[in-house]
């Protein structure tokens, strides 16, 4: 097995980055998994926020393969506000714009009188990291996190449950956030929640919609997700995100589901 990069992403100067082999896509070794991607460009937009302002809802799109090559990171705002704003970032790579992500950002302010208790998902089972995809054991992504199951299997198709922890930073030299942890993890929800067998059906994610509630505690992210299938060849997958204490959000991906 490869050993694990330092990071999922080197600084190259000037909003541009290089990205390692932790980015690599179960599919394509040339092709970056959509959660490095989600979470460099939240990143960069939450760098340029106001102080005293959160991200709630992140909204990323992917404009087709994100190539493992060196990409730059352009971010604007769309609506400017004191207590809510709209900003976007688009990825570049040779020119061309492969994901963009909007997010919006609140402003926080005093506690309120009434707080919202949230169940909290089952304890993290002792042990080794189980393998997400196990007949595709030696690819980046998949080994720059660690993958626990509370629920399900990675062995069989279905709705699953599972403890995740980042074990690289997001950007060489950089702390990893607590937002950015949620963000590496979040993208993999169609993958662990799979209603087919991987080696025979695609089942692919053009975007993904992230709302967060408050940010996670601790290093270990909760993933209970799960995959619903229509007739016409479309999908939904749908995930709650917690952390020890509980609620920390939710995902939604739309998905293509083809025979390969």
């Amino acid at each position: 097995m490869a050993e694990i990069a330092e990071a999922f992403y080197l600084p190259a100067g000037e909003g541009r980055f290089r990205p390692t082999r932790a980015t690599e896509s179960p599919w394509d070794t040339t092709s970056q998994h959509g959660g490095p991607p989600s979470a460099l460009l939240v990143h960069c937009l939450a760098r340029a926020a106001a102080p005293g302002r959160r991200v709630t809802r992140v909204t990323v799109d992917f404009l087709g393969p994100i190539p493992r090559r060196e990409l730059a990171v352009e971010v604007s705002p769309l609506r400017p506000g004191r207590q809510i704003a709209l900003s976007e970032a688009r990825m570049v790579v040779d020119g061309r714009a492969v994901a963009t992500a909007r997010v919006w950002t609140i402003a926080t302010g005093p506690r309120p009188p009434v707080t919202t208790p949230s169940p909290t998902p089952p304890p993290l089972p002792e042990g080794t990291s189980a393998a997400v995809l196990p007949d595709l054991t030696d690819w980046g992504y998949g080994q720059a996190l660690e993958w626990r199951y509370t629920a399900g299997s990675p062995h069989e198709p279905g709705p699953a449950d599972v403890w995740t922890r980042v074990r690289v930073p997001l950007v060489a030299g950089e702390e990893l956030t607590p937002l950015a942890r949620v963000l590496v993890a979040a993208d993999a929800a169609n993958g662990v929640s799979a209603e087919l067998p991987i080696d025979s059906w695609l089942s692919i994610p053009p975007g993904m919609t992230t709302t967060l509630l408050r940010e996670p505690v601790g290093e270990w992210v909760h993933l209970s997700c799960r995959t619903e299938l229509a007739e016409d060849g479309i999908g939904l997958c749908t995930g709650t995100l917690a952390d020890p204490r509980g609620t920390v959000g939710s995902v939604v991906q739309p998905l293509l589901v083809r025979a390969r």
